[in-house]
């Protein structure tokens, strides 16, 4: 059992139930959870420095730019050098890739590879209730009556980012965004990959694997 402090990187496509295994992950290891969203967020409203230069492009509807993103989660992981962490969201592009490999080269990068027509499908049946924020879904989660919201009895709407066409486009610019950075951890002997259609199917060969890099927590599902 390797009991050395655990740097990993946790990737996968729009839909794949990243965010489910990072917290399986965060309840059962003793890891941080860094996320590039969270992280911006916090930046964003502490006003700092990079918070604010990343802000003009955010509000620009543009891309937060590598060095940005590089100078953000280095300072973050500065202040957790005694702790083991899980990167999600971060890096996006080679450039921040080879960045962060240079200063905090990780451990293992876990990718979750589902196909596209279940992340489509799991997607496009989510109905939202915008006033609340309730969220549906047409199979898992379905309303009492349909295309009303269950407490209030309002209509729900399909957000634009959930309709099929804008999941096909999303995924295509995942894909061709993400394949270089995945090489680029391949080549480093560091990629480890996960298949499957759910998040419950694959969950127990990544707490299998995470068990042989870092001690389980005590009491967890499958320790």
């Amino acid at each position: 059992m390797r009991l050395k402090l655990l740097r990993a990187i946790i990737m996968g496509p729009p839909g794949s139930g990243k965010g489910t295994i990072s917290s399986r992950i965060i309840k059962d290891f003793p890891m941080k959870h860094l996320s590039s969203g969270d992280l911006l967020r916090s930046q964003i409203m502490k006003q700092t420095a990079a918070g604010i230069a990343a802000k003009k492009y955010i509000d620009e509807g543009g891309l937060v730019p590598d060095n940005v993103m590089v100078n953000l989660f280095a300072d973050e992981l500065q202040k957790m050098n005694n702790s083991s962490w899980l990167l999600d969201g971060f890096p996006r592009t080679v450039p921040q890739a080879e960045a962060l490999y240079e200063k905090q080269p990780p451990d293992v990068v876990l990718n979750l590879v589902i196909p596209d027509y279940i992340i489509i499908d799991r997607i496009k049946g989510r109905w939202t209730h915008a006033p609340s924020g309730r969220i549906y879904h047409t199979e898992f989660n379905p309303p009492k009556q349909e295309g009303k919201d269950d407490i209030t009895g309002e209509p729900l709407i399909q957000r634009d980012d959930d309709k099929e066409e804008t999941v096909k486009k999303r995924l295509q610019t995942y894909n061709k965004l993400t394949q270089p950075v995945l090489e680029f951890y391949r080549e480093q002997g560091v990629l480890q990959e996960f298949k499957g259609k759910y998040s419950n199917e694959i969950w127990p060969h990544v707490h299998k694997f995470m068990s042989t890099k870092i001690e389980p927590l005590a009491n967890t599902e499958y320790s």
